[in-house]
């Protein structure tokens, strides 16, 4: 990306000026200047069309980790007001619905896990179903299906996986209000059938990894976190389902915008109002979504523990937290000393409420919400707390993940899978994954360098780093 299109406004926040006679929207970019140097130019023309949108409140904007998506870029960040006539946009929450993370606990040192590592990482690969299509030992029918888009992961600890405790740690208490199960597609549904509990392929994975620094004592102590224990991160989202609703609703989507006169400035921007039949069809379907995403994390949450008991029989392993990367939420947000009634859009971003909100679980009130940004495959990733200045900067959003500095096809022709696998086994990383393909694809040198953006996060006032976390045991599909 060409920086000098860009004023800057201190080291971490950039502003694209507008054009002689351009109308659009603010276009802010969060990063320091390398990070944004490294940005692909499609990041600043998509998060330019995002602007031009109608609706908008505040600014369009990216997190440090963003990069080229479809739509909206990977990493982007919109609001918009039902009362201005402001839109949905599935482009805005992407194809992997309520993608996202549940850290758990689990209180076991390294040192004593260390002489089991290889085993853990084989049960684990033996019992998380990971890939392209894979399914799971779970068949749902159809009935029982309708009954997890509405419940989420309420549903999932009602049928044994997992514990009532996990939910006061999950976004929106494991259930999204406003789930329409009738609005997903029957195709969507048909995907859905046989892959709860599984993993899915691309970047996600189950990571095995040791709190290696603390960088705010008291803020770690009230997440649980301490040098030397074990985590347990679990990337994945709503598998089939979500994808196919996302697939669906661009088309929708498209044709309401062509029926309602809204003028798109790139067609892969499909949306509609908020409040017309097509927006709120979206909705209804995307929450519904969300809650297949919260129900599969359960319920790998719940395999982990099976396996970590077999090995570990009087370990403890409790959520974190559990918070989704692509929605769009209804929220209520503060402009100009008056609150309003926003749809949120994170794309490749995280929710990142600060000290004192109330949907902040109340042991972590004082805190700030826990904000886990993903690291690529064999590097680390970053426990961080939501801070107060975000509401007004970001709408309390912060980094996702590294997010891709190369395209999976270049990473294909620089890595090969067996020798990657290879050289993390000699740093310590114990990599198991059913593609070789897909292990190069995920190569650490892909990925922006997640340091340097867990530090701009901060630096951008959007959430502060709490821990560092260093993977031992990554579970790929």
């Amino acid at each position: 990306m060409d920086i000098h299109a860009l004023h800057p406004e201190g080291e971490f926040r950039w502003v694209l000026p507008r054009r002689p006679g351009e109308v659009r929207g603010d276009v802010v970019l969060y990063g320091d200047e390398e990070l944004l140097a490294t940005m692909d130019d499609k990041v600043l023309e998509q998060i330019g069309n995002v602007a031009r949108l109608p609706g908008l409140v505040g600014a369009a904007m990216t997190m440090p980790d963003a990069h080229w998506g479809y739509g909206f870029p990977i990493g982007g960040v919109a609001a918009f007001d039902p009362e201005q006539g402001g839109i949905v946009s599935a482009g805005g929450v992407g194809f992997d619905i309520s993608c996202g993370i549940r850290c758990l606990r689990t209180g076991i040192a390294l040192s004593a896990i260390a002489p089991h590592l290889r085993a853990l990482a084989d049960s684990l690969f033996r019992n998380i179903p990971a890939g392209l299509g894979r399914e799971g030992r779970i068949m749902l029918d159809a009935e029982e299906l309708e009954r997890v888009l509405a419940g989420g992961a309420q549903w999932a600890v009602e049928q044994g996986y997992g514990e009532a405790a996990d939910l006061d740690f999950i976004e929106d208490h494991g259930r999204v209000e406003g789930a329409r199960p009738q609005h997903v597609s029957t195709v969507a549904k048909a995907r859905q059938l046989g892959e709860m509990g599984t993993l899915g392929s691309g970047n996600h994975y189950l990571e095995v990894q040791v709190v290696e620094r603390v960088f705010d004592a008291a803020t770690a102590q009230a997440f649980g976190l301490r040098e030397g224990e074990l985590l347990v991160s679990i990337h994945c989202g709503s598998r089939g389902l979500g994808h196919q609703i996302g697939t669906d609703y661009l088309v929708a989507l498209a044709k309401a915008a062509v029926r309602l006169g809204v003028a798109l400035p790139d067609r892969e921007l499909a949306c509609a109002p908020i409040e017309s039949p097509e927006g709120r069809e979206y909705l209804g379907a995307m929450r519904a979504g969300i809650n297949c995403a919260l129900a599969n994390r359960q319920i790998l949450a719940h395999l982990t523990r099976r396996v970590f008991a077999h090995f570990m029989p009087d370990a403890h392993l409790q959520t974190l937290f559990d918070v989704s990367h692509n929605t769009c939420k209804e929220e209520r947000h503060r402009v100009d000393g008056r609150e309003l009634r926003l749809f949120v859009h994170r794309k490749g971003a995280t929710r990142a409420f600060g000290p004192g909100h109330p949907a902040i679980p109340e042991r972590y009130r004082a805190f700030g919400q826990p904000v886990i940004i993903g690291g690529s495959m064999g590097t680390g990733s970053w426990v961080l707390a939501g801070m107060a200045q975000g509401e007004q900067r970001a709408w309390s959003s912060a980094s996702h993940g590294a997010g891709r500095a190369m395209s999976r096809h270049a990473a294909l022709q620089r890595w090969r899978g067996r020798a990657l696998i290879d050289e993390l086994a000699g740093r310590g990383i114990l990599i198991r994954t059913g593609s070789m393909r897909g292990a190069a694809e995920e190569a650490p040198g892909a990925y922006k360098d997640v340091d340097r953006v867990a530090a701009a996060t901060e630096g951008a006032g959007l959430a502060r780093r709490v821990a560092f976390l260093r993977p031992k045991v990554c579970i790929k599909g």
